[in-house]
């Protein structure tokens, strides 16, 4: 949620909640906009988990002022009582939030000099006028469904770039790969996720996971491809393996998508691995060294893939509807 759509929800919750409470006859009803100014947060759920620990606050406050009005009277002693057993309670009970709100509406018992039922019952009607009015604000959340899918593309559109530039540096056999893309999509991902997660913590009754296992299985997929890039560079020497691991980046590279579920890719890549193992062994050291990084590399690329086809086995089968939306 923008700064502006919180601070137009938190106007119009606050002008709303006053002017209902005014409308109802009840006394303060500025407390009433002061509530759910307090009230608008940034998420559906976040809103509904403090309305709900503001309002036990506020029974608690409640019940402990009533005591001690009732044992000490209308007077700054009383108050002090109240504020010596409640401020520890309501922190020790993880209520705090509702310590601010709450005391405000003690006040109001002190003021009128009255605990009978009916004006607690009015305090606690100033408190749920101004929380409604905040929780209705927040039914509506802007949809990010769009910048979720342009993080799709762009993930992607890295990852392809990452592999083919893997390509090109086998097939040339030299040069140096300083990670720049990887960099650049490590941030890409970090975004993603940041944007996922707190929308994710705008579903009240119903969590989607997929988005966020999506991305992080593009993260964990970004750190093999640090490792590769690793050591691709002291992959100097030409040979027909380099080739043929070029050749499958250049593949993953052109296959890559999100409703890929890389399952044939993967075969491949254990067909190539099993290939490699029956050759002849290098006759050099560098050449020995050469290959070792090679295999490993072609290791690296099939766990790349094998986190999607886990991801994909796990995830994707379920989701088809989500992705259609």
């Amino acid at each position: 949620m923008s700064i502006l759509q919180r601070s137009i929800k938190m106007i119009l919750s606050t002008v709303l909640a006053t002017s209902l409470a005014q409308q109802l006859g009840l006394s303060y009803a500025t407390a009433a906009g002061v509530i759910a100014i307090l009230s608008v947060l940034d998420t559906r759920r976040s809103t509904l988990e403090m309305t709900y620990h503001r309002f036990l606050s506020a029974l608690l406050a409640l019940a402990i002022a009533y005591i001690a009005f009732q044992s000490l009277g209308f007077n700054l002693l009383a108050f002090t009582c109240y504020l010596v057993f409640y401020i520890p309670l309501a922190l020790g009970w993880e209520l705090a939030a509702g310590i601010a709100p709450s005391t405000v509406l003690v006040t109001h018992l002190w003021v009128e000099r009255t605990i009978s039922l009916a004006f607690m019952g009015h305090e606690l009607a100033l408190f749920i006028l101004g929380a409604g009015v905040a929780l209705l604000a927040n039914l509506y959340m802007p949809s990010h469904n769009k910048r979720v899918q342009s993080y799709h593309q762009q993930s992607e559109k890295l990852l392809k770039s990452i592999l083919l530039k893997f390509n090109q540096f086998l097939l040339d056999g030299g040069g140096r790969n300083e990670a720049s893309l990887i960099n650049e999509l490590d941030s890409l991902l970090e975004e993603a996720l940041a944007l996922v997660y707190r929308d994710r913590h705008n579903q009240v009754f119903k969590q989607t996971n997929y988005e966020a296992h999506y991305f992080e299985m593009r993260q964990q997929q970004n750190q093999v491809l640090r490792l590769t890039a690793h050591n691709m560079n002291h992959c100097q020497l030409a040979s027909d393996e380099g080739e043929i691991l070029a050749e499958l980046f250049g593949q993953t590279a052109e296959q890559l998508s999100q409703e890929n579920p890389a399952t044939a890719l993967l075969t491949t890549i254990n067909q190539c691995l099993s290939d490699f193992r029956q050759r002849e062994l290098p006759k050099t050291r560098e050449e020995f060294e050469n290959c070792a990084r090679l295999f490993q590399n072609l290791h690296d690329l099939e766990h790349f893939l094998q986190l999607k086809v886990t991801f994909y086995q796990c995830y994707m089968t379920n989701n088809q509807g989500e992705l259609n939306e």
